[in-house]
């Protein structure tokens, strides 16, 4: 089959580590052109042209999505992955530390797309895939505020497909169970017990294990693939069957 990525126009938000980074490298082995957006955009595979941006900040989005444009000459696929977490029940977080991550994680997707949107419009494989997670759906312990967000970020999904159907820009997310990047390996490295927090993580997986950056990495690309034209307003879930399986415990 054609590589049906070969020439595309490709921005990854936070793609200079975990999620990003499998998306990014990914995204080079089918032959798309890729800039990634990031707070430290180092390590970056060879050809891969990276920005300085923080997607919190509409002048630092908006200078960089026009960098995108200029460097690659035009965009046809952004991947809205950049995002920051958050433990603790709704007793635990400020309004303060509320207002950071919503702005992170659901207005900063809503500051790139709406930089991206005149390039998008221009593009005959245009495609949104934003990381949402299993969070959206499930009622996790210990994840009011991050819930949140990633339920807020599965709403605006379909609300952009909806809005930008007529305009050619397919618009869709991911759901991925608990994966194995920094973010949660820092998370378990803060536990009083790491491996047992570790191992109860792996047990509420279906499959029994973290969920790899490249498996969720290969369902973004199958959504923002020119070759699934209708394919939008989907959440894709990539968590080994928890959204769906009630397995015995013997099972």
């Amino acid at each position: 089959m054609a590589n049906t990525f070969n020439g595309v126009r490709a921005l990854v938000t936070g793609g200079a580590s975990g999620i990003g980074a499998a998306v990014t490298a990914e995204l080079v082995a089918r032959g798309a052109r890729v800039a990634v957006l990031d707070l430290q955009p180092d390590n970056l595979p060879a050809g891969v042209v990276g920005f300085t941006c923080d997607i919190g900040n509409s002048a630092s989005v908006d200078a960089a999505v026009a960098a995108v444009a200029i460097e690659l000459g035009g965009i046809d696929v952004v991947i809205n992955n950049a995002g920051i977490g958050a433990a603790g029940t709704v007793a635990d977080n400020t309004d303060d530390e509320w207002l950071r991550v919503l702005n992170i994680n659901v207005v900063g997707i809503a500051r790139v797309s709406r930089a991206a949107l005149p390039y998008l419009k221009e593009s005959t494989s245009a495609a949104i895939v934003n990381t949402a997670s299993v969070a959206a759906t499930h009622g996790l312990p210990q994840r009011a505020l991050y819930s949140a967000s990633k339920g807020a970020v599965a709403a605006l999904t379909r609300a952009m497909a909806a809005d930008h159907l007529q305009d050619n820009i397919r618009v869709n997310c991911v759901n991925p169970g608990t994966a194995d990047t920094p973010w949660v390996g820092r998370l378990l490295a803060a536990a009083p017990d790491p491996a047992g927090e570790r191992q109860a993580l792996e047990a509420r997986q279906p499959h029994g294990r973290l969920v790899s950056a490249e498996e969720v990495a290969s369902s973004i690309l199958f959504l923002a693939d020119p070759a699934n034209g209708s394919t939008t307003g989907s959440s894709l879930t990539v968590d080994g069957g928890m959204h769906s399986l009630l397995l015995r415990s013997d099972a």
